[in-house]
């Protein structure tokens, strides 16, 4: 019987370590701009895949896994312990950025959540940011109101990705402490659909607003008939959305 429970358990380790080592593309992505040498905090960390990664790699000093709920806080700890990273990364339970001291992480990655609940993470932490150099955060929907909050902290944006990845499209957005703004006088253009992205304008970038812009007239065709002042907003913001759409992507 122990033998067969070992064999389980190393069955586990192999396959839990396989995502440890080898990541999704959309978290390579991520770990690809986290710097090297850095004390890391992943903030809804998912297993601890990302700082395990990094900490199997050796690219990070130490690794913060924070998580809100007790499944995924244990088995973020769980993770850890299988790829033998106790001592660098420790997992810490609780809301946000309050998993961290102040001034304590120098990187600090936020993935997998809408861009609504990233720029409230980051607003209702800002004190946890002292000492932060970097911040990389994916969100999965809503990236212009991540934009929105870097620029309004004079976090300035670096770099940006997007990808597609089991037919879904993911963005990455970089910013850091100090350098030079990205934006020019087309910010309105550029907070919606990234100043990267609408340079390079790749085949997942130009997919997602196509799909985008189809959503946006079926929206519109359906409140033909809505009225007040909300329906009026809201008809007002889909149309400037729409002729943005068509004016900047190719």
């Amino acid at each position: 019987m122990q033998k067969k429970t070992n064999t389980i358990l190393l069955k586990n380790k192999a396959v839990i370590n396989m995502n440890s080592e080898k990541l999704s593309q959309r978290l390579e992505k991520v770990s690809h701009y986290v710097l090297e040498g850095s004390v890391l905090a992943d903030i809804g960390s998912d297993h601890a895949y990302l700082p395990c990664h990094l900490g199997l790699k050796g690219k990070i000093k130490k690794g913060i896994a924070g998580e809100i709920t007790e499944g995924p806080y244990l088995s973020a700890k769980e993770q850890v312990e299988l790829d033998g990273l106790s001592e660098i990364i420790e997992v810490r339970k609780g809301d946000g950025l309050s998993v961290l001291k102040e001034n304590e992480a120098e990187v600090i990655t936020i993935c997998g959540m809408g861009g609504s609940l990233i720029t409230s993470i980051l607003e209702s932490g800002k004190e946890k940011l002292g000492s932060a150099k970097r911040l990389v955060l994916q969100p999965n929907i809503g990236a212009q109101n991540v934009r929105k909050w870097l620029l309004n902290e004079n976090w300035v944006l670096s770099a940006e990705e997007i990808l597609k990845e089991d037919g879904k499209i993911y963005e990455v957005l970089v910013a850091d402490k100090s350098g030079e703004q990205p934006y020019t006088s087309n910010t309105e253009a550029e907070l919606l659909f990234g100043p990267f992205l609408l340079k390079s304008q790749n085949d997942a970038f130009k997919e997602k607003w196509a799909g985008e812009v189809k959503q946006w007239k079926a929206i519109l065709t359906q409140m033909e008939r809505s009225q007040g002042i909300v329906a009026d907003q809201k008809r007002k913001e889909l149309v400037k959305h729409i002729n943005l759409a068509e004016e900047w992507i190719d």
